[in-house]
């Protein structure tokens, strides 16, 4: 499989190149910093520099054809402001999964949050992030020519990954290793059944793959 990767320097977006690059798949991960190259291939993927900040439709969907399956998990990060909460983590993911059906790129995985809501009240930046990434599940919830999961893990730690995980479409609050998230991120790349399904994940005593089955209804 060609998967594309956006926000291919994240966190989680490094730990799932790997994996999916030592599953033999091809990997391209979409970065908007060029320095940021170096490490996308030691990670197995292709770097591919296009800020999806101001990208046009165009650009993004020359970058998605041609793949089988596309992954967003580019964020504004936690010292970008307010601002930027709506134009990467809603914009950035509207027009990713925009390029993606014009590509007819159909398998599309969302990285989201516990909590995401379009409706959330509050003036902090945590609150402008929960609804800007409300906003972006519901657009792609919206398309009817994407086989989408939303994958929305509870609070990222950089503990190491455990393999167990609680998987479901409500979790309750917990905490989660970015290993864990990203080998759940891999296996439901893999698992077509989840497709028009929004979970939770925090750490728990399921093996991942056994998750993954268990939702899908394996």
């Amino acid at each position: 499989m060609r998967i594309v990767i956006a926000g291919g320097h994240g966190q989680i977006a490094l730990r799932l190149e790997r994996l999916l690059s030592a599953r033999g798949h091809e990997v391209t991960g979409v970065i908007r910093n060029p320095d940021h190259g170096a490490d996308v291939r030691e990670a197995g993927a292709e770097p591919v520099v296009v800020d999806l900040e101001s990208a046009t439709a165009e650009e993004v969907t020359a970058v998605l054809r041609h793949a089988d399956a596309a992954v967003f998990a580019a964020g504004a990060g936690p010292g970008s402001g307010i601002p930027r909460k709506d134009t990467v983590d809603r914009g950035a993911a509207v027009l990713f999964a925009a390029a993606a059906e014009r590509a007819g790129v159909r398998r599309f995985l969302v990285v989201s949050s516990m909590g995401a809501d379009a409706r959330h009240a509050g003036e902090s930046q945590f609150d402008a992030y929960l609804r800007a990434k409300g906003a972006a599940d519901d657009y792609v919830r919206s398309r009817q020519n994407l086989d989408w999961t939303i994958l929305r893990p509870g609070g990222l730690t950089n503990d190491a990954g455990t393999g167990l995980v609680r998987l479901s479409a409500s979790t309750g609050r917990g905490t989660v290793p970015r290993d864990d998230v990203a080998a759940t991120l891999a296996e439901l790349i893999d698992t077509p059944g989840t497709a028009g399904l929004t979970l939770e994940l925090i750490s728990g005593s399921d093996p991942v793959i056994v998750a993954v089955r268990n939702v899908a209804g394996n």
